[in-house]
């Protein structure tokens, strides 16, 4: 069913209303909207309409400032004008329904009551009552007009007190949700040099049902409190980084300025921030074995990729939190995906490790050889880890046993056949080198006093 009306006078079909606008973006679906417009102000009391702000602005968060002038009220119509808001309001108005005979043409007009909207539009004609069908068939309805508090934009209406008349700039800023910045990186890793080659984009997205044309654009790489719900990472930064990056900040978040841009309503914007080439790193596997863990059957070990935010020998930046997704060239020279992880906020200098995967060709079992009561307080466990490497080329696991530290006893371990390191009070870490086409067996005796 086709619905038209008459347009209010203040049409707001046309261009943007908008003055000079600048947007600060942070992850997680907040930003802040900053728009300068030049108005004309009456003196004394008047009210001024905010055409293209967001649809999910923040109205408690808005200020207004104009030189000489004071605000006393503001209200925000979020109701859009659409032709089902539209038959809304005109429950218990009068509207005008023409109908189309199929066969001839011909036009009928009727005047019908609008009498409910629920489920169905039910309305009133003469002394009958009909409901309008959405069944395709050619009809139509014409409004007299477009209700008052039905506007075209979403639209912030401010009452202001001004101690004089005339033109100035008039400026307002308010939070707002449906704008969201995210990172995304892309690396090709070329095991054989030893090094990737990094793009990171910038994935901006608008679904705040405005558009902001040529707005100075400014991304924020940070959790400010209240404006993020960004999830956290895995646990892939091995050491954090104390390089400071040449980058603006603003307190403790990284500033990253896109310039003027068009943000088009529900569009997805992508944006270079990144690019870097020969950036050192390495394939490593690693694997971590539980407390008292007995595998009857060996589990693949996980694939890393180890490289370095740092700015000597590594990506040289501040790398904001997102995805990054791993390629590699196959035997024809064409990049295949080989897996992905995600990264947290990281400051330069930190060391990497990804997890990209599991590993096909290197396994590991281990075993519980032997447990035994020594005295009250006192056990004794005995490990043994087989690690097998089907590749035609040495590997090296790092080995992991972890749950040493319950918190009330003390686990240490008394023999093992090959060095370890303790990575915490928690876990040791051994570096098996394990023969190509071959295998490797660690063996390790604890002791736990509780």
């Amino acid at each position: 069913m086709a619905q038209d009306a008459s347009l209010p006078a203040n049409d707001l079909t046309g261009p943007s209303t908008q003055g000079n606008v600048s947007v600060t973006v942070y992850n997680g679906g907040t930003s802040l909207v900053q728009d300068i417009r030049r108005l004309t102000i009456a003196n004394g009391t008047s009210r001024i309409e905010f055409p293209d702000v967001s649809a999910q602005i923040r109205p408690e968060t808005v200020s207004f400032t104009a030189d000489a002038a004071t605000i006393v009220e503001q209200n925000f119509d979020f109701d859009l004008l659409t032709p089902g808001k539209l038959m809304e309001k005109a429950v218990g108005e009068t509207i005008t329904l023409v109908r189309t005979n199929p066969a001839t043409g011909a036009e009928t007009r009727e005047r019908a009551k609008v009498l409910s909207v629920n489920q169905g539009v039910v309305v009133q004609i003469g002394n009958r009552i009909e409901v309008l069908r959405d069944d395709g068939l050619p009809v139509r309805a014409i409004f007299d007009k477009v209700p008052d508090n039905l506007r075209a934009r979403p639209t912030l209406s401010i009452t202001v007190d001004s101690q004089r008349g005339g033109a100035r700039d008039a400026a307002i800023r308010y939070l707002t949700g449906g704008l969201d910045w995210s990172a995304d990186y892309v690396a090709l890793f070329d095991e054989a040099r030893g090094s990737i080659d990094v793009q990171g984009w910038v994935t901006l997205s608008n679904r705040t049902g405005t558009t902001y044309r040529n707005a100075d654009t400014l991304l924020v790489a940070g959790d400010p409190q209240g404006a993020s719900g960004f999830g956290g990472g895995g646990r892939n930064i091995r050491s954090a980084g104390t390089e400071t990056a040449e980058r603006a900040r603003l307190g403790d978040f990284y500033l990253y300025p896109v310039g003027r841009t068009t943000i088009a309503d529900k569009q997805t914007k992508q944006i270079n921030f990144l690019d870097v080439q020969g950036v050192p790193a390495s394939r490593a596997y690693e694997y971590r074995v539980g407390w008292l863990a007995s595998i009857n059957e060996p589990r693949s070990a996980d694939t890393v990729v180890k490289f370095s935010s740092s700015k000597s020998g590594g990506l040289g930046d501040a790398i904001p939190a997102g995805a990054v997704r791993f390629y590699q060239r196959d035997q024809r020279g064409s990049p295949q995906f080989v897996g992905e992880n995600y990264i947290d906020h990281t400051p330069m200098g930190s060391a990497l490790a990804l997890k990209t995967g599991e590993a096909f060709d290197v396994k590991v079992k281990t075993a519980v050889v032997e447990r035994k009561r020594l005295s009250s307080s006192k056990w004794q466990t005995s490990m043994r880890y087989e690690l097998t490497n089907a590749r035609d080329d040495a590997v090296a696991v790092d080995l992991q046993q972890a749950g040493l530290d319950f918190g009330w006893t003390d686990t240490r371990i008394v023999t093992e056949s090959l060095a370890s390191t303790r990575a915490n009070s928690n876990a040791v870490v051994w570096a098996v080198p394990v023969p190509a086409n071959g295998s490797t067996v660690v063996t390790a005796t604890f002791e736990t006093r509780y």
